[in-house]
């Protein structure tokens, strides 16, 4: 579904990722995972066109969407959720959602998906006439993921959604993501909460100072270099 190949990219001429080959297939979960300054959050904003691409490819369906404008990646189907919780706080729950189908101008298509993703959360749907600061931090993160799915994405970036989340509410959105994937769509996250990222993966890759340093499945954390990765050296961001 998505293949990089060769990825230099960063921001203000100072390279982050350092030949970065990648890849998701169609209905998998790929965790990335490292210390932090690793370039995890990086390789996200590289696929959305939030930085500086100097060198590599980034192919989508066969087509290559490098340095794509974000509206039209969305288009193709590329969903982004960047970290910490960012809603339109002063909007309330339904305007939010309705944000997020900004793509679309089928009034029926975007109360479909409304209403499918009250189905989902259900809580948004008792919620939709609340302003979204209202919400507590778990309830924002789901309405920020909610938000993305609006747009009926193939493949959905998801930014460290647990961070500074409480356990509760860190289950529940681990839960929601095993749910989006089940009914489709692949999902690449970056986390810090590595044992849940890798638990719910089918892959997951281990970044450290801009580059790929391992990869493997469920078994990867029985590898010896786990703790040289971690521990052994600084990222860059």
């Amino acid at each position: 579904m998505l293949k990089i190949q060769n990825l230099k990219s960063g921001y203000d001429k100072m390279e982050v990722l350092k030949g970065v080959d990648f890849e998701i297939g169609a209905g998998e979960i790929v965790a990335i995972i490292g210390p932090n300054g690793a370039g995890k959050s990086t390789l996200l904003k590289s696929v959305f066109n939030q930085c500086e691409i100097y060198g590599g490819e980034i192919i989508f369906q066969g087509r290559n969407i490098t340095k794509l404008a974000a509206h039209k990646l969305i288009r193709e189907g590329v969903s982004y959720v960047p970290q910490g919780r960012q809603v339109f706080a002063d909007m309330t729950v339904k305007e939010n959602l309705e944000m997020g189908a900004f793509i679309f101008r089928d009034k029926k298509l975007i109360e479909k998906n409304i209403n499918n993703v009250f189905k989902r959360f259900p809580f948004l749907k008792e919620k939709q006439n609340d302003r979204a600061f209202s919400l507590s931090g778990g309830q924002q993160q789901l309405l920020a993921i909610a938000r993305a799915l609006m747009q009926n994405p193939k493949l959905l970036l998801l930014d460290e959604p647990s961070l500074g989340l409480s356990p509760k509410s860190m289950k529940e959105v681990f839960g929601i993501i095993k749910e989006i994937n089940s009914s489709g769509a692949a999902i690449i996250i970056v986390e810090q909460n590595a044992k849940q990222a890798v638990e719910i993966s089918n892959r997951t890759y281990i970044f450290k100072n801009g580059q790929i340093a391992l990869t493997g499945g469920k078994e990867i954390f029985n590898n010896d270099s786990i703790k040289n990765i971690y521990f052994g050296g600084q990222g860059l961001i």
